[in-house]
């Protein structure tokens, strides 16, 4: 993860368990890739997995997303919501159901730590949710406040919730 002449490598976490949750997810990669200042450059599986924190709900479609872009982090957050308000986005209440979700779990390698913006995700090292698509598409990603990859992260995950890729043809959650 590195500035480049064209911008900074960022990873995204996506996530929906509401309605057709794996066309959502799909919707959401396209709509950031249309983002002006954003470039998709690569996508991991989708998965469907097990809810965690609220556990009555239905099982969510993730995926991670690897884009370059020329956008503030800040910016990019602001995109990132604009997307979810554009797919009608509702927050019930925290770790509850959703049509979508858009995470920056990576900005480069800034750590931002303001009030109201945590980079890298807060949550990130401890979700296997999270970790799975993210090892997927760069197991060498380091995470910046630790100074520590994806895999290794994933060799240090406590999470036990269930995380299964969704093969081509098998249909939405």
């Amino acid at each position: 993860m590195m500035a480049t002449p064209y911008g900074i490598i960022t990873f995204i976490g996506i996530g929906s368990n509401m309605e057709a949750p794996t066309s959502s997810c799909r919707e959401a990669i396209e709509y950031i890739g249309n983002t002006k200042g954003c470039r998709l450059l690569r996508s991991s599986s989708l998965y469907r997995t097990e809810p965690v924190g609220f556990l009555d709900q239905s099982w969510f479609v993730n995926a991670v997303i690897e884009i370059i872009t020329s956008l503030t982090p800040r910016e990019l957050l602001q995109e990132l919501q604009a997307i979810e308000t554009r797919m009608g986005r509702e927050t019930f209440f925290k770790w509850g159901p959703r049509i979508i979700d858009l995470d920056i779990l990576l900005y480069g390698q800034e750590v931002i730590n303001d009030i109201d913006f945590k980079v890298p995700h807060p949550e990130l090292h401890k979700r296997r949710f999270v970790l799975v698509p993210l090892h997927e598409l760069a197991p060498y990603a380091i995470h910046p406040a630790f100074g520590v990859s994806a895999a290794g992260l994933m060799q240090r995950l406590e999470d036990q919730s269930r995380v299964e890729r969704i093969f081509e043809g098998q249909g939405t959650t």
